[in-house]
């Protein structure tokens, strides 16, 4: 199952205690204070991973508790220092306060590291109380508690290509087509339930990371369909690739669900509209494809380049594609290196 958002209570480890002791060596009479300090508590660190593709790990997981350190020991002895708990996360992880909804961290990065909560200090014992004045203390210092922190951990994937579209247009069709990844596909909507993230490499080598959202309906930025919920896998991807249905089977306008998908984007974040974008005819090896493909060019209100005309599931036309794909995304890294 795809997890993108979960709700953990994070604690820290607790310092351990210092102790009061006293030497006892049977050739030192007047002994002296000998008490070790506690061990330092373990930290809660968050670190992302590439390798992992959601929050599934967290699903089942309410609180999470770092090791406490151990109490200080006789002839000082310091306690052990608790082990530090790091939790990886996927890149593009965003890190809320439950009750301000403050964003404390934005993960962006593959490799990020960041300590969420503190460990506790440890306590000290009675030799650290020791003076010249003040040769036999009879006290010591508790451990100090970790931090604890309720956060929600919120996913948004970053790629390179996002692909958008009403259900059952095709997107994990071409999805399968230019990764040859697993995908479901099937001749039903909706699919893909959660999306699918994938590298697509060329003869180079260079590669660019696409990124399959569920199919949108109208009114999806109201929570209808799959709703929100796969909307803001979108604002992450540098640029994208809206996938229309050009059959026109069903009784569909080609023409009215570009126009519909525009909208989605626009009433859920105005700003999503001025991401660089190509727009895929699919289905174009069907009957009354290249008529309905004509009249949606002569309506199209943008560049002619941006357009193209092809068939996932027989691979028609979709290396132009691919390569006008690669050309967008090494443009948006120009862009904000």
């Amino acid at each position: 199952m795809f997890t993108d958002s979960v709700t953990l209570t994070l604690r820290a480890g607790k310092g351990g205690n210092g102790v009061v002791a006293w030497r006892r060596e049977k050739f030192i009479p007047k002994g002296g204070p000998c008490g070790g300090n506690g061990g330092r508590g373990a930290s809660i660190i968050l670190k992302t991973d590439g390798h992992i593709p959601s929050l599934e790990d967290f699903r089942n997981r309410r609180l999470i508790a770092a090791e406490d350190g151990q109490p200080g020991g006789g002839n000082l002895r310091q306690g052990r220092t608790g082990k530090d708990l790091i939790l990886k996360v996927p890149t593009g992880t965003l890190v809320k306060d439950v009750k301000t909804g403050e964003i404390l961290h934005d993960f962006t990065e593959a490799d990020q590291e960041w300590v969420i909560c503190q460990g506790g200090k440890g306590g000290k014992g009675n030799n650290c109380f020791k003076t010249p004045t003040h040769q036999a203390p009879n006290i010591c210092t508790l451990g100090t508690d970790g931090e604890t922190r309720e956060v929600q951990l919120e996913l948004k994937l970053i790629a390179d290509i996002g692909f958008i579209g009403m259900p059952n247009a095709g997107k994990s069709t071409l999805m399968r087509q230019i990764t040859h990844v697993p995908v479901k596909i099937a001749a039903y909507p909706f699919t893909t339930l959660f999306p699918n993230l994938s590298y697509v490499q060329f003869d180079d080598y260079s590669r660019i990371l696409v990124a399959d959202i569920p199919g949108i309906i109208e009114d999806a930025h109201q929570n209808k369909g799959l709703g929100i919920s796969f909307l803001k896998h979108i604002e992450r991807s540098s640029a994208l690739v809206y996938v229309i249905d050009i059959s026109g089977m069903e009784g569909r306008d080609p023409r009215e669900d570009f126009r519909v998908l525009q909208n989605e984007l626009k009433e859920y974040r105005p700003d999503l509209l001025e991401k660089p974008f190509l727009v895929a005819l699919n289905k174009i090896d069907t009957e009354d494809a290249a008529e309905h493909a004509q009249l949606f060019r002569e309506e199209y209100p943008y560049a002619p380049d941006t357009l193209f005309e092809i068939s996932a599931m027989s691979g028609i036309g979709v290396d132009p594609l691919l390569e006008a794909m690669r050309r967008l995304a090494q443009l948006q890294v120009i862009r904000y290196s």
